[in-house]
Parts: structure tokens; C-alpha cells; sequence
């Protein structure tokens, strides 16, 4: 899947992951067409490509607006757009369902009629649920997420799939660790960041200590690795783990966020849900294979602890 000199529709374009791909294939000389309901999203994510003159945006909601004239003339659909909130899933189905699958019907029912194809699609690696290989590869199965996050974004994959198959498409799809870096709104960083600002003595954490494992990318790795996987892929439907080869836990990352905030206050576990967790839905452990993009020569630049670090750095500046 050719990335050079092609129109490129990026939906969530004003979001932390999508506003960093947009102003990447524009360096790589495309042309490219931003959609956002700027709900979650910040116009000034974009700043930076609302003067470029290759960059078009339009302001609407995937679930309602017509898509019929946006895609026409796309060669590639890279759909970002989504709910990430993992947690609100226990208590609000509703919303995984309309803003991940219903939006990626309509966008992939309208990307076939306007022709586009070639789609790109980032998941995540909660579509593995718990698993009992570590690392996890892509291959690993069956899929049996246990968050209703997981579950839309591996309706997600499926739909994308039959879609290709059905009708001469051709995706690459992403499973994600979990990625941080500037822009980004909403993660365990901003909790605690937010936290210590307003009582530096002491520290809420979700879950029983050390908390869960998991690995982290900063989306400076997570974009270099998407641009890899498309313009590697050979598959009809490719599907390509990025993340970094360690893990850490969450206390590891309250030690990395007080240490850059100059304190040293007492943490305070709440116990957990379900065995410790933070959250109803929240694996306890992952880390995934990273071998095959590897083996088509991309890597991470930064491990967990590097990424997380730096991430909290961008934050607090």
C-alpha cells in the first residue's frame, strides 16, 4: 500500500494518534482530507496543517453527516475515529457500538461506493483479551476480548475484512499497545498528573499494587510503525502488533511521573475490581510480539519506561 502522492481521508484527524499521522502523510507529499466533530478532538492539534494547502478539513459526525461527497476522489481511508474510553464501556455499551461499529459500517459502506481502495485501521491489542502467550503475536487465538471496547474494535476488524474480501479492497489493520505522547488527553499519566497537582502528599491509584503490566509506545514509534506496515503489506488484510519489546507496571509509572513532579507522595491503592484490576475490563497483563513489523525492518526507538518518561516530560511542559 503505496503512502506517497495519494488523497488520503483521515477521520479523527483533529484526535492524538490521527493528528500526528495527518501531518506525516502530508510530509510524505499527500494529500489530505480531515474529518472531526472536534467532540474529543482540539482544533489546535491541527494548527499545524490548517495553512497547508494539500490539507482539507471538514467538520462533522461520522454517525449522521453524508460521506458520499468527502470520499470521493480517495484513495485511502485511514480511520481513526473512535471512542478509546475503555473504562465507560461497563457502564455505557451504547456509545462503543454507534462511534466504532456503526461509524466504520457507514464509512466502509460509502468508501465502496466512492471506490476507495485501500484502508488502514488501527485496533488494539485488548482484542486479545487475556491471553496466555507472552509476547503476544499476531496469530494468537481465539480473540476473547473482555472489555465491550475490545469487542467493537475486533467487530471492527471483521467487518473491514469481509468488506475487503467481498469487494477487491485491501486494508492493514493495527493493534496497538498502549500509546502515549503530546496530545494525547486522557491516560493513566493525566490522572496521576492531575492528581498531584491537586494534593502533591498523596497519590490515588486504581487496582491492587504493583497494578497491571503492560507495555507502552510513544506515538512517535506507534506512526513510524503504521507507515511501515502499509507500504510492507502484501496480504489482502494485513495485520501488524506495534508496540515496545518491555512492559512495566503502574507502579512503576507512579515512580516515573512523582520523580519528574519532584515529589514523593504516599500512594494509596484502592484495591481493584476483578482480582486487582483498575477497572472492569482492564487486562491484567499484556505485551505484544512486535517480531513481524520487526522482521520488515521497523522498531521501536523507545522501550516503555523511555516513552512513558518522555511522554510525562511532554505533558508537564
Amino acid at each position: 500500500m503505496e503512502l506517497r502522492d495519494r488523497t488520503v481521508m483521515v477521520t479523527g484527524c483533529a484526535g492524538f494518534i490521527a493528528s500526528h499521522l495527518a501531518e506525516e502523510l502530508l510530509r510524505r507529499g499527500n494529500r489530505v482530507v480531515g474529518v472531526d466533530n472536534l467532540s474529543a478532538g482540539k482544533r489546535e492539534f491541527m494548527s499545524g496543517m490548517l495553512s497547508d494547502p494539500n490539507f482539507r478539513f471538514i467538520e462533522g459526525d461520522l454517525l449522521t453527516m453524508d460521506l458520499s461527497a468527502p470520499l470521493q476522489g480517495v484513495d485511502v481511508l485511514c480511520h481513526l475515529a473512535a471512542n478509546p474510553d475503555v473504562r465507560s464501556g461497563a457502564t455505557n455499551t451504547r456509545a462503543h457500538f454507534d462511534q466504532n461499529i456503526a461509524v466504520t459500517y457507514r464509512l466502509l459502506e460509502a468508501g465502496r461506493e466512492s471506490g476507495v481502495k485501500d484502508i488502514v485501521f488501527p485496533s488494539t491489542s485488548t482484542v486479545y483479551g487475556e491471553t496466555d502467550v507472552i509476547p503476544t503475536p499476531e496469530d494468537y487465538g481465539p480473540l476473547l476480548p473482555i472489555s465491550v471496547y475490545g469487542a467493537s474494535k475486533l467487530a471492527c476488524e471483521a467487518l473491514i475484512a469481509s468488506y475487503c474480501h467481498s469487494f477487491g479492497q485491501n486494508a492493514v489493520l493495527y493493534r496497538f499497545a498502549n500509546v502515549v505522547g503530546p496530545r494525547s488527553t486522557h491516560n493513566v499519566l493525566h490522572d496521576f498528573i492531575r492528581k498531584l497537582r491537586q494534593d502533591p502528599s498523596s497519590l490515588e491509584i486504581l487496582g491492587a499494587e504493583p497494578g497491571t503490566s503492560k507495555s507502552y509506545v510513544h506515538v512517535s514509534d506507534c506512526v513510524s510503525g503504521m507507515i511501515a506496515g502499509a507500504e510492507a503489506a502484501r496480504q489482502q488484510v494485513e495485520v501488524f502488533n506495534i508496540g515496545s519489546r518491555d512492559w512495566m507496571t503502574v507502579k512503576d509509572i507512579a515512580d516515573i511521573v512523582t520523580e519528574e513532579m519532584g515529589l514523593s507522595p504516599e500512594y494509596r491503592w484502592t484495591g481493584g475490581v476483578m482480582g486487582g484490576r483498575g477497572w472492569v475490563g482492564d487486562v491484567k497483563k499484556m505485551l505484544l510480539s512486535v517480531d513481524k513489523l520487526a522482521a520488515l525492518g521497523w522498531q521501536p526507538q523507545m522501550s516503555s519506561r523511555e516513552a512513558i518518561r518522555r511522554a510525562v516530560q511532554e505533558i508537564l511542559a
